[in-house]
């Protein structure tokens, strides 16, 4: 691409540079506005259709046929249960947070003035959000075998880290509770503390005949999780 091609490229989204994300994706696109509505979180567009929910609606199945294809591929020998650990894991928004930020995009992501002076950039929710946006730009783009290559390059490590099935906090007390014939664990949100901008959410988990157990996180589910890790702890 020629430098005149590239001026008009950045001018036909909004004057943003998106090259350096480009080659951090993997691919160029042929129509650089989807990129960019991939990009535009709900704060900073006129209407919800105009922003890039669609997209993660679109992103997130793409995403899990992709995830599905590499397990099924390197896990022969797994049975559907240890598959569905292995998935869930890689498919939550901890693992698309963490992809986003190994290729820096929360720097590109566009957000209103009032969602960026609050973190909204720190938001796990609005960069996993993003990231699989961004993913349904790529399938969209340049056909599932773009958005493939992206997810494989990028999940890959997220796969290596785990020689076994990984199993959450969460659903390890709950497989507890069952091998003991008890209720299901239940977890009541007690308090939120903190800014709008960096909450601190706690969360009590109750379980048969135990002590509630109280653990807090940056979002509802991360204090459950901790609530639930601390019970473990507290039953072994």
């Amino acid at each position: 691409m020629n430098a005149k091609s590239e001026d008009r490229r950045r001018t036909s989204v909004g004057k943003l540079d998106l090259s350096g994300l480009e080659r951090a994706l993997g691919h160029t696109f042929s129509d650089p506005q989807l990129l960019l509505r991939a990009l535009t979180h709900s704060s900073a567009s006129a209407t919800a259709l105009e922003s890039n929910e669609r997209l993660e609606f679109l992103g997130d199945r793409v995403l899990g046929l992709a995830i599905a294809k590499m397990l099924l591929s390197q896990f022969p020998d797994e049975n559907e249960g240890a598959l569905g650990y292995r998935f869930t894991a890689l498919a939550r928004a901890e693992s698309l947070a963490r992809v986003a930020d190994g290729i820096g995009l929360s720097d590109h992501v566009i957000l209103s003035p009032g969602e960026q002076e609050t973190g909204g950039r720190r938001k796990e929710g609005i960069i996993s959000n993003a990231c699989e946006a961004v993913i349904a730009a790529l399938f969209i783009d340049g056909g599932f075998e773009a958005a493939e290559q992206f997810i494989n390059r990028n999940w890959q490590p997220l796969v290596d880290e785990n020689t076994q099935p990984p199993k959450d906090a969460k659903t390890r007390l709950q497989e507890f509770a069952q091998s003991k014939g008890q209720p299901l664990p239940t977890y009541d949100a007690v308090d939120r503390q903190g800014p709008d901008h960096a909450p601190t959410f706690v969360v009590d988990v109750k379980l048969g005949g135990y002590q509630p157990v109280r653990g807090s996180g940056p979002s509802k589910r991360a204090a459950e999780q901790a609530a639930a890790a601390l019970m473990l702890e507290s039953l072994e």
